[in-house]
Parts: C-alpha cells; structure tokens; sequence
C-alpha cells in the first residue's frame, strides 16, 4: 500500500478534495486500483447533525454513513464505494481510545496524544486503506486527505500522525503534496509569500512537502514556480499549477498537462503505464443543446445541494445537454419565476420553513405539465400536494411539521429515538421496481439499491386513496412507497431515496437522465408553439 497524503495551506477552501481526487483519477486511469480517506479535524463523530449551511452537503454512503460532502467528489472521480471508515474525524478517534481506556486495555498507561491519538489515527488509515475492496481488487493507493488548514490546532495531532507514517515507512510508499494559494495583489501580481508560510509551518512539524500544487485565477508563470521552489526546497517540476478550470471533471486533465503524473508515479516508485483516456473524452465532450432547471431551494447554499448538481451534470453529459440550475428560494419565487424553466426539482431538506413554497411549485408543475423530479423532502411533498389539491384533504402534511391529515408519518422505528445522531434510515436499501411503469422504463431493472436518509414515509393509511385517485408507486421496499409516478404527465417522478448519491460522470442517475431528457423535450415543445 502507497499513500498519498495531502494537507492545506493559507486557508481553507481551496480544493484539497478535487486535487486529491484528481490525482486518484490520474492513477486510475493509468490502471492502478485507489481508494481514499477523508480526516475531518472536528470533535463530532461524523457529520450527520452539522447544519448544512455552515458545512455543505451531508453525503451518504452505502453502508448508511453521514460523511463530509468530500467523500461524494472521491467516488464520483475514482468510481468506487467508500465505508463510513473512510471518514475518520476527531470524535471517532477520541470515543475510540477512551473506550479503549475504559476496558482497560493501557494496563494503566497515561493515555496521552503522543502516543494513544496518534497511534489510534495511524490504525485508522491503514486498516481502513488495507480493508477497502474494489470489484474484488484490493487498493494499490490510498488518498488521505487531512482536512483543515496547516496551523489549525485541531489539526495537529493528525499531521503529527502523518509525520510519524512518513518516517515509518520506506520512501516511496508516502508522499505528501501541500496545496496552496496563490493571490493576486490590486495590481494582479501573483504573490508566493503566503504558499511560502506555508510551506514554513509544515516544516515546523516536521513535515516536508513532496509537491506543491498552487491555487490561482491563472496558470502560474515559471518565474513564480521558481521562487516557491527555491524557498521551499522542493523540484522545479514538483511545484504545479493549478488554475480555475471550467468544470471540476477537467481538474486531472490539467493537472496531467502541467506534468504532476510523472512527479506522482515518481514519489510512489510506480511504472509509468498506458493512459485510458475515456473520462477525458466524456468531461470534454461538447454540448448540442442547454436547459434550464428550477431548482426550489431552502438554505441558500449551493454546496447544500452539491450531489444533485453534479448529478444534473452527468445526466447533461450523457445527453450532449447543458443544464442550467436556477436557483429559486422558496419563499421569494413566483409563478413566473416558474414559467421560464424547463423543468422543477424539489430536493431534501428539514424543517417547516418553505415547505409552502415547495408544494405550490409541486402543483404548478403537474397541473402545467412542466417536468418535475421530488427527492426525499420533494417526494413526501408530492404526496401532500396530491393528497391536497386531488382527494381534497385541505390539512395534508407530514406529521414532521404539526397537526392536520398525515399523509406523511414517521417511521415505526423512529417513534421512541431520543439520539438525532445516526439514527435515521440510512444507506442503501433494496427496491422492487413494479412492471409497465416510468421506473422501469429508466432503472431496466426490476430490483435497484439506492441511498437513503429520512425519518419519515408515506402513510399506509392513505395509500390506497392516493392510488385510488390516480398516483402510481411505481417503486417498493416491502410496504414502504419509494418511487411516485404520474401517468399521463410528460415526466412528474419523485423518490423517497436520494439517487445523485449513486451517480458518476460515466454512469448517470436513471430518474436524473430522465428528467433532463424531459426537460429537453420540454423546451422543443414550446420551441415549436
């Protein structure tokens, strides 16, 4: 096992998940088989109760685990499943040893950080990179991104780890590759002094960068490369550019054209192989057509709905079709707001506010045949909307919002939860997707497995009317609805699982691919008016 170690400089932000997985995507396509660890330096256990606002998407994992919104960009580039061990985080590490210290298992030792922590943090990266299977391949590579920034206190018993791995093991199984900023000053000059800082910091603990990949609005001219080279002791060839790109998916790209594949192969002591250039021909691959989404939104943070973004973006690849994201909030938009998009995607969420708002775009879309995707929070919605404004039940809701008809209830199992941690209806779940339906037609399979996380189902109660009265769940995991269908609509889909958690560059979510193909038919159609 070869490890990549990757650390941050001068603030946080910068990109430390694309780059690293990026450099995974290098060796991929060169055939070697990488899998990656994500270290969040904060104390909770993982990221299941952060707002979202402040820390970005909650992704999921297959095995149910509430993880940093890195781990989807890791296998969204590498094309691989990821364990909840592969995010490690502070308050893992902590409740580890201390349960260890309650066994008793340090026969008395002063548990300290040197060596109980990092001891702990080091059994943690490797046994999680030794573990990780691949279609039956073990990993040649494993990518651990340190996350934070260096200098950050909470950060330093995970780089001290590092910093022991890196004397621990021979040469060329560790590398460590420092990603940093390159400012512009008022007059546009790109300014070294801050990757230089820190570059001085990490050498304070003891840690010397093997590469150092510089952040900036442009390609860093070679004048600058050799200050940062000759100041932080590291090879010309070894200091690399790396400029905004136009879309995340071309990052390995350019980074492969400023020469950072020789300098990695080369740290890791690997053969230089055959690159397979497939991922490059289908993130480059040229738009024919653009549409545009109205995406009902309740926080005001893109990095919220990251997945979904992304996912939109495969689906659009796949169809040679731009997509647009409009973002509306939902309780300022209006109907015209509406009436200019091509299609309406309501996505998952918590909480009352702006449910008002997600449901009146859920109608206008059925009743003015505009293609609609509901997921999680949209799904549920879709239910209350109908259970509304088609069986007549005025006081619809979820019971998660108060009193009235609930047509949405929770899970039998959540009834008694105290903890918020954990506890929801996570992961990958077995779906049976029903004959002659809009499911079928886009998954071609009669049993899927897609991710979830919610606390709340539709009612049994009323599903029988609802089915009654025209609405197919046309997707089922055991008694539990998971796909809603409309027939006779040009595309209203909804599920109660979140699919963009699955979705890859090369292999596009099935109700995402279908919904941006209806958006684009939409958009024919009223081209044609």
């Amino acid at each position: 096992m070869k490890y990549i170690f990757v650390t941050g400089g001068v603030m946080s932000g910068l990109g430390k998940g694309i780059t690293a997985a990026s450099m995974g995507r290098i060796l991929k396509n060169r055939g070697y088989q990488v899998t990656a660890i994500k270290i969040d330096p904060y104390l909770n256990i993982d990221a299941g109760t952060m707002n979202p606002a402040q820390h970005g998407e909650v992704f999921v994992l297959n095995d149910g685990g509430e993880v940093d919104l890195d781990l989807g960009n890791y296998e969204r580039f590498l094309d691989i499943e990821l364990t909840r061990s592969h995010n490690i985080t502070t308050g893992k590490i902590y409740r580890s040893v201390i349960e260890k210290e309650r066994r008793g298992d340090f026969l008395g030792s002063t548990v300290q950080i040197i060596p109980h922590i990092t001891d702990e943090i080091k059994s943690c990266i490797t046994r999680t990179a030794e573990a990780f299977e691949n279609n039956g391949h073990k990993a040649e590579v494993c990518l651990v991104e340190v996350g934070g920034t260096v200098g950050d206190i909470e950060s330093m018993p995970f780089l001290e780890a590092v910093r022991q791995m890196r004397g621990e093991f021979p040469q060329h199984d560790t590398s460590l590759v420092h990603v940093t900023l390159v400012p512009a000053d008022t007059m546009g000059d790109l300014k070294t002094k801050p990757t230089q800082h820190s570059v001085k910091a990490l050498r304070e603990l003891g840690l010397r960068p093997d590469m150092i990949v510089c952040r900036s609005d442009r390609v860093l001219p070679v004048h600058s490369r050799k200050k940062i080279s000759e100041f932080c002791d590291v090879p010309l060839n070894a200091v690399i550019s790396a400029a905004d790109a136009p879309d995340i998916y071309q990052v390995p790209m350019e980074l492969e054209k400023e020469g950072a594949a020789n300098v990695i192969l080369d740290l890791l002591g690997l053969e230089k192989r055959g690159v397979d250039t497939e991922w490059y021909r289908t993130v480059t691959a040229e738009y024919t057509s653009r549409v545009t989404i109205g995406l009902i939104t309740k926080y005001g943070v893109e990095d919220v709905y990251l997945s979904i973004k992304e996912a939109l973006k495969h689906a659009g690849r796949a169809l040679s079709t731009e997509v647009q994201i409009r973002w509306l909030d939902a309780e300022t938009y209006s109907a015209e707001d509406l009436s200019e998009v091509d299609g309406v995607l309501i996505p998952g969420g918590f909480g009352m506010r702006g449910i008002p708002g997600k449901i009146r775009a859920i109608q206008y879309a059925r009743e003015h045949q505009i293609p609609f995707l509901g997921i999680c929070l949209g799904f549920q919605m879709a239910v209350v909307e109908y259970a509304r404004d088609v069986l007549g039940y005025q006081d619809a809701i979820s019971e998660e919002f108060g009193p009235g008809t609930h047509v949405i209830a929770i899970l039998p199992e959540q009834e008694e939860v105290i903890n918020l941690g954990g506890t929801m209806r996570l992961g990958g779940y077995p779906i049976e997707v029903a004959p002659e339906t809009m499911a079928l037609d886009l998954y071609g399979s009669g049993e899927i497995t897609e991710r979830h996380r919610h606390r709340y189902e539709v009612n049994p109660d009323y599903i029988g009317a609802l089915e009654t009265a025209g609405l197919v769940f046309s997707g089922k995991n055991g008694n539990r609805m998971e796909i809603l269908e409309l027939p006779g609509h040009p595309f209203f889909f909804a599920t109660q699982f979140h699919p963009e958690f699955r979705s890859r560059p090369t292999r596009p979510s099935p109700p995402y691919l279908g919904f941006v193909n209806a958006c684009r038919e939409n958009k024919n159609r009223r081209n044609q008016r």
